[in-house]
């Protein structure tokens, strides 16, 4: 069934690529921006687009009750300096003001962008059920607080699917040639340890967004099928970039234990499209141009 969606952070890494799953799929969509680009962006793409910033709470009341949607799709995140505090402060607060203005305009439905890297320590990929680390020391702390706040507000509204998704690689994230885990890797600072990641491809988070739209209420891991260890990935990533891979180490934090995808693949039929983390890194690599080169010392985490 058609819907209108207002969608918080189109022009992000997921929200560029789910805005046309959306359009494709008869569904409206009122999106908002920042600039004046991204509202040009959106435009240019079929969406109804408003100039918004989400720490502005009038603004965002506003916007949504003007926009009148039928569901919020909230894809907002302030990654892209790499800064955590931001990012948890846009789950906090650009959350609230979203789910405020969802109870003021009568939407009882919303799809958020969590995390699934945010569960206490343990042994083996974690499920939907297990805790999440509301012990963890700083600085973890602050990005597990922000995902709280998140899940508890958007839990207010009746109908609501908590997205939380693997670590994100492909267009426009960390893991592209330009990104800040390739710098830190030419650099030597990274380890390449026993620290367990359960990754997902963008497209692959925006395809479940769409889906999620039908989706029943509660909490989903979306991730790949392949956790895998630094020591098992890193050196995929490093040979694609063409840097020398850290030496293999072992240890991990007791929370870095990836996730579990059961739930998504058996009850709600989604499955990744775009292939695993090695997939990826091994598509960076067909793609990279040979060059030399120099092996160093040794690395740090």
């Amino acid at each position: 069934m058609a819907m209108h969606v207002f969608l918080a952070g189109g022009t992000g890494a997921v929200g560029r690529l789910l805005l046309p799953l959306l359009l494709d799929a008869g569904h409206r969509v009122t999106a908002a921006s920042r600039t004046p680009r991204g509202i040009a962006w959106l435009r240019a793409q079929g969406a109804e687009a408003v100039r918004l910033d989400m720490f502005d709470r009038a603004g965002v009341l506003d916007a949504v009750a003007a926009a009148a949607p039928q569901v919020i799709v909230h894809q907002l995140t302030a990654l892209a300096d790499a800064n955590l505090a931001d990012n948890a402060r846009i789950r906090r607060e650009g959350t609230r003001n979203l789910v405020d203005a969802a109870h003021r305009a009568g939407v009882e439905r919303i799809v958020a962008q969590s995390i699934s890297w945010a569960y206490e320590p343990g042994e083996g990929p974690a499920t939907e059920e297990t805790a999440l680390d509301t012990d963890a020391p700083e600085p973890r702390a602050t990005s597990v607080d922000g995902v709280l706040a998140l899940e508890r507000a958007v839990a207010e509204l009746p109908e609501h699917v908590i997205l939380r998704y693997g670590m994100f690689h492909g267009p426009g994230t960390w893991y592209e040639p330009d990104g800040p885990v390739a710098g830190r890797l030419r650099r030597g600072e990274l380890a390449a340890d026993g620290s367990v990641t359960s990754f997902l491809h963008v497209a692959d988070a925006a395809r479940a967004a769409l889906a999620a739209l039908d989706w029943p209420s509660g909490v989903v891991n979306v991730v790949d099928d392949e956790p895998a260890a630094a020591h098992d990935w890193m050196p995929v990533l490093a040979r694609a970039l063409g840097v020398p891979a850290p030496a293999p180490s072992q240890g991990r934090p007791g929370w870095a234990r990836g996730a579990d995808d059961t739930r998504a693949r058996t009850a709600y039929g989604w499955q990744p499209r775009e292939g695993s983390w090695r997939d990826c890194f091994e598509r960076l690599a067909a793609d990279r141009p040979t060059v030399p080169v120099t092996a160093h010392a040794g690395a740090a985490r």
